[in-house]
């Protein structure tokens, strides 16, 4: 008798998990290829007028920098010497946007169609990129040393030989060298002294202190795709935005000497940004489709497209920055927004106010581009008082 109870209890948390499971999947909304589906804001549970004052506030804090983004670029970085462009650029469009409700358009702005540079954003495509390689074992482990992969001598001698995947995806590898002709200490230099005391530095042991610096992103991207042997963007299309129905418009570039021989074959190594030119160019609309993979912790419908273990990682603070995980922002420590407390949020940023923001509490995805950036907290604000 207690045999047959067990067997029709087990019967009964079984088919309850089932009934659970099918009402998850049928409450999330994956858009369908070319065509995004809207819903009334009273069904998204949406405040009207609280989310058009959040509209008309992208609308009215427009970048300030020049939409000739050649100028923008040079006059953001003149403090660096040598900096020049090395990949390509494209004049910008004007602020754009969309925010994302349980996977439906509750509001958007702008030219969403529209093919813009991203710049740092380009990082959180190529933290993707490492995910993969690891949930394909290609990389074993982000402990792992980059030495042991990349054995050409980029990672040789006594400090470059220390530096993990773990360091280089969350900007504390502190490399020393040159890549594609830029010099690491010439990229984002200290605000004082000069050249030589750029060049006689002290090294921070990888891992332990943070610092934004291109050309160690650019070293990520390099030493993936001696990993992959494959370039980048065949990979990001291949196993991410084909299977999320990503338009075909968008484009990652990387400088024009960036070629690497590989089996024989000339590749293009990417940048992962738009510092010197370069890095994602896409539309508002394909970003929102990243953001809801990444919402939806790696899963595209019926697909896990990268693993959820993944997507955790990259949310975990780093040693050298408690703002800072896998080349995502996260709502916590120094870069906090002080105006939004959540601090399970986090964020893709570029340049001149392009963000992806996961807003995992209230299913939510916000994109902006050419926001002014000291005003994307008072914008995520106002966004979540709709709520």
């Amino acid at each position: 008798m207690s045999l047959a109870k067990g067997f029709i209890g087990l019967l009964i948390i079984t088919a309850t998990l089932f009934i659970v499971s099918l009402n998850v999947t049928a409450s999330t909304y994956f858009p369908e290829k070319g065509h995004w589906q809207s819903k009334s804001l009273k069904t998204l549970g949406l405040d009207k007028k609280a989310l058009e004052k959040a509209v008309q506030f992208a609308k009215d804090n427009e970048y300030t920098g020049s939409r000739d983004l050649r100028i923008a670029i040079l006059k953001g970085f003149q403090a660096e010497p040598f900096h020049t462009l090395l990949g390509p650029t494209r004049k910008r469009g004007g602020p754009a946007g969309l925010i994302i409700k349980d996977g439906y358009i509750a509001a958007q702005w702008g030219d969403v169609d529209r093919v813009d540079m991203t710049f740092s954003v380009s990082k959180s495509y190529l933290s993707t990129i490492a995910g993969l390689a690891s949930d394909q074992k290609l990389i074993s482990n982000m402990q792992d040393k980059v030495k042991d992969y990349v054995w050409d001598g980029t990672f040789a001698g006594e400090h470059n030989s220390k530096i993990t995947w773990h360091a280089l995806l969350n900007q504390s590898s502190d490399w020393s060298g040159e890549l594609f002709g830029i010099k690491d200490w010439a990229d984002r230099p200290p605000k004082t002294g000069g050249l030589d005391d750029w060049k006689m530095r002290k090294f921070n042991t990888p891992g332990t202190v943070m610092e934004y610096n291109d050309v160690r992103v650019n070293l990520l991207a390099y030493s993936l795709l001696n990993v992959w042997r494959k370039p980048l963007p065949q990979i990001l299309k291949n196993k991410i935005m084909d299977p999320i129905d990503a338009s075909t418009t968008w484009r990652w570039f990387g400088y024009k000497d960036a070629w690497v021989t590989i089996d024989g074959l000339k590749m293009k190594s990417v940048t992962g940004g738009g510092h010197s030119g370069g890095g994602v160019f896409i539309s508002t609309l394909d970003q929102a489709r990243f953001g809801l993979l990444f919402l939806n912790e790696g899963q595209w419908k019926d697909k896990q497209l990268i693993s959820k273990a993944w997507v955790e990682q990259v949310q975990q603070s780093s040693e050298g920055n408690e703002s800072y995980g896998y080349m995502w922002w996260l709502n916590r420590g120094s870069r906090k927004w002080e105006q939004v407390d959540d601090e399970s949020i986090y964020y893709a940023a570029g340049f001149g106010g392009n963000y992806i923001v996961i807003d995992k509490t209230n299913n939510l995805v916000v994109i902006t581009r050419w926001l002014e950036p000291r005003k994307m907290g008072e914008m995520m604000s106002l966004v979540l008082e709709s709520m």
